[in-house]
Formats: structure tokens, C-alpha cells, sequence
């Protein structure tokens, strides 16, 4: 297996998501399960299908001056009120560098070279490492949205933790929680568990539910544990664990909440 390139780079994949991430790989999230999360992780399974050790996190930089200057140029001109980061690893895993990332994306603003407000930087993660008070400080003078990404698949000490983590953050800037939710089978009895656990999540305020995608084979299928139907998502089918049926399944630019961004949450 190959690693991932240090060189960071700015993106739109084939659902219309813009990201810059600022590490690639996740070694936090291979180390709690080998498949990745829920055991079918979707950037996990892309890096194997191209030979690259996403077991393995690179953190990722501008080589220049003119590179990060050419980034920004580019995701000014783009036609979404945001970009992403944590499509192909987790900005926890080194929040110094990620912050260190995010704060070269918007200094022209910070120092207030430009009156014009930069695009929002969307996070996604699970928080394998916690921000520090000062980290906090310093992500209060960004414009960024957190999603915190829980599942009532995640283990009791990481699901605990996480909803800690997105509480800290509530105040200090925009927060939504990120449910990978799913259609658990009641009739199984831990099927029964995960949808009491789930349903406490939906009971929290500022919620994103977004759908889970898993292989045929992965044991929450095969065990009876989840529901599934084939349903068309982009130009092909795949299976698809909804826990209601109004959650949207398309593309970015046609998505109302708009990974939090569209939803009047403010810090």
C-alpha cells in the first residue's frame, strides 16, 4: 500500500462536495475497527480500491505562498456558501495543524484586508482528540461550523464523548450533530438497543441526520440488525439505511441544510 501525498489540494467529488482536507487517512479510526467506522467507511474502502494505506494519516500543506494563494482564489469563485473538511480523514487527529490550516484559508480576513466574509469551513469529525482551551480561543475567530459525528453504532466512551466535545462547542461557534443514523430492526435485540440509543440522539437539538450506505456484507445486514433497500443515489444503486424516510440522498448543492450551514445555528 501506498502513502497518501503530504501536498494538500483543494477538491469537488462527484456529489458536488468541495473539501480541502487537511490530513488524509485516519490511523485513529483504522486503530478502533479495521474496516473504519461501522466497519464500511466510504473513504476507507476508496483508498483501498486505489492501493493507498488509509491507515495511515498524512497531514497535508501548501508547498508556497503561491499555492495556499492559489486555493483561495479558487474557493472564492466557487458557487457553495462553504468548503469541507473531513471527507478523507478526521481534522481531530492533529487540531493544531487543521486550526493552522484554517486560519491561513481566512487571514486575509482576520486581519481584515477584505471586508468580503470568507466562504464557511465545514468540519466533520469524531473528535479522537479533544481541543484544548486555547484551540477553543482560536476556533471562536474563525468562521466554521463542527459537525459532530455520532452514531448509535459508535461505543458508549466515544458516543460519551463526542456529544461532550459538541456541547463545548456550542457558543463558541456553529455546532450541529452529525447522525449517521439507521433503520434498526426492533424485532433484533440489538437492533432494539441502537434505536433507543438513537433515538436520544434525534432528541438533541441542531441535528443533521444523514443516511448510512453499507456494503452487502457488513454483519449489521447479514445479522439482521439494520434494514436496507436498494435505492439510486447519484447514477447508480446502493444499499441504504434510513431511519426516516424524508432524509435526503443527492446532491450537495440541492441539500437544504447544507451540513449545518443553512440552518440559522449560531454560536
Amino acid at each position: 500500500m501506498r502513502p497518501y501525498s503530504d501536498v494538500i489540494t483543494f477538491s469537488r467529488n462527484s456529489r458536488g462536495v468541495y473539501s480541502i482536507d487537511p490530513s488524509i487517512g485516519c490511523s485513529a479510526g483504522i486503530a478502533n475497527n479495521p474496516g473504519g467506522c461501522y466497519d464500511d467507511c466510504y473513504a476507507f474502502n476508496a483508498g483501498n480500491r486505489y492501493g493507498y494505506d488509509f491507515g495511515k494519516t498524512v497531514l497535508r500543506s501548501f508547498t508556497s505562498d503561491n499555492h495556499l494563494e492559489l486555493i483561495k482564489d479558487q474557493i472564492k469563485k466557487i458557487d457553495m456558501p462553504f468548503i469541507r473538511m473531513g471527507t478523507m480523514g478526521d481534522p481531530s487527529e492533529d487540531w493544531e495543524h487543521t486550526l493552522k490550516i484554517c486560519e491561513l484559508l481566512q487571514e486575509d480576513y482576520q486581519l481584515g484586508l477584505f471586508n468580503e466574509r470568507p466562504k464557511e469551513i465545514v468540519i466533520i469529525t469524531k473528535h479522537w482528540t479533544n481541543l484544548t482551551l486555547h484551540q477553543l480561543v482560536r476556533i471562536k475567530k474563525l468562521r466554521v461550523c463542527v459537525n459532530t459525528s455520532v452514531s448509535a453504532l459508535d461505543g458508549a466512551e466515544l458516543l460519551e464523548n463526542s456529544l461532550a466535545q459538541h456541547e463545548r462547542l456550542r457558543g463558541i461557534c456553529r455546532a450541529v450533530l452529525r447522525v449517521v443514523s439507521c433503520d434498526f430492526n426492533a424485532g433484533n435485540p440489538e437492533g432494539a438497543r441502537y434505536k433507543e440509543i438513537q433515538g436520544k440522539l434525534f432528541k438533541h437539538e441542531n441535528i443533521i441526520d444523514t443516511v448510512f450506505r453499507p456494503s452487502k456484507n457488513n454483519r449489521l445486514i447479514t445479522e439482521g440488525i439494520i434494514n436496507v433497500r436498494a435505492k439510486r443515489f447519484l447514477k447508480a444503486k446502493q444499499l441504504v439505511s434510513k431511519a426516516n424516510k424524508s432524509t435526503y440522498l443527492g446532491r450537495c448543492e440541492n441539500c437544504q441544510e447544507m451540513c449545518g450551514v443553512s440552518m440559522g445555528v449560531t454560536a
